[in-house]
């Protein structure tokens, strides 16, 4: 009898990760919305930074002169808004459809700050409300033409992934990380999560990987060694990149001017990107 119920058990959580139903889940958008390439931005655990890179890369890819949106899928910590400056609100059509705001350099963007009263006040839902507005922002949302999507997702593996992966058409995801040596442990769940969803992992970003002395310019590896790379190669991930720790770039994300950062340490992880 336990056997069979450990059975039930199993078949039930394979059904519950499969990507292609039977009768199919994935969404389409609307039709004035034409999406070429969605990216998921994705970490195991809080605090390591998903957000700003995220930023970063939908920021590097519009300077390429693409076309480039950004959804902030972390419903109850919504971040990217700020780190653009952005605090105005969007609005909804006469057919109840949503204008996504548009940055200074002309970034299309939705996050649930844009829709409340009070970006202060926290979001209190639970796992399917909050489910339900993710998949509200691919669908309802008239995001028009767009080359490259970057999504940016609540840490863990729960239920604003899963929404993500089954609903919308994912090309691939970034995982976000930082050098401690636990995250190993964290790094695989949110790896082999993709796996069952297949979905390929097109590199990993390790954020605070070291501080560089602006004196004497010796990097310092305050976290730990660094253990990117070696992740990477375990899974048999081609494309990594090491982010510092720099307080300058802290500063004008607080400032909502992650716009006006340079850097070429994302690269080729954009190059992975866009092939």
């Amino acid at each position: 009898m336990s056997e069979n119920l450990s059975k039930e058990k199993q078949e039930a959580l394979d059904k519950a990760f499969e990507r292609s139903m039977p009768n199919g889940i994935e969404k389409v958008s609307n039709k004035n919305s034409s999406i070429r390439k969605v990216i998921g931005i994705v970490s195991g655990k809080g605090g390591v930074g998903k957000s700003f890179v995220t930023s970063l890369l939908t920021v590097m890819a519009n300077k390429k002169g693409l076309k480039t949106a950004v959804m902030d899928a972390d419903i109850t910590g919504p971040s990217i808004p700020k780190s653009f400056g952005i605090h105005k609100k969007a609005y909804g059509t006469a057919d109840n459809f949503i204008i996504p705001v548009e940055t200074e350099s002309g970034i299309k963007m939705m996050s649930i700050n844009l829709l409340v009263d009070d970006e202060t006040e926290p979001v209190i839902w639970r796992g399917p409300v909050i489910a339900g507005a993710v998949q509200q922002f691919w669908t309802d949302v008239l995001w028009g033409d767009i080359d490259v999507m970057f999504v940016d997702m609540p840490p863990g593996t729960g239920d604003v992934p899963l929404t993500v992966f089954q609903t919308m058409p994912v090309d691939g995801i970034i995982v976000v990380t930082s050098p401690q040596e636990l995250v190993e442990m964290i790094v695989s769940k949110a790896v082999k999560m993709a796996g069952k969803m297949n979905i390929p992992v097109l590199g990993i970003v390790e954020n605070m990987s070291y501080f560089e002395c602006p004196d004497c310019g010796k990097k310092h590896e305050i976290f730990g060694k660094s253990r990117v790379d070696a992740i990477a190669s375990a899974y048999g991930i081609g494309s990594t990149a090491k982010l510092p720790i720099n307080s300058e770039f802290a500063a004008m994300v607080d400032g909502g001017k992650v716009e006006d950062i340079v850097t070429d340490a994302l690269d080729d992880i954009l190059e992975e990107v866009l092939r």
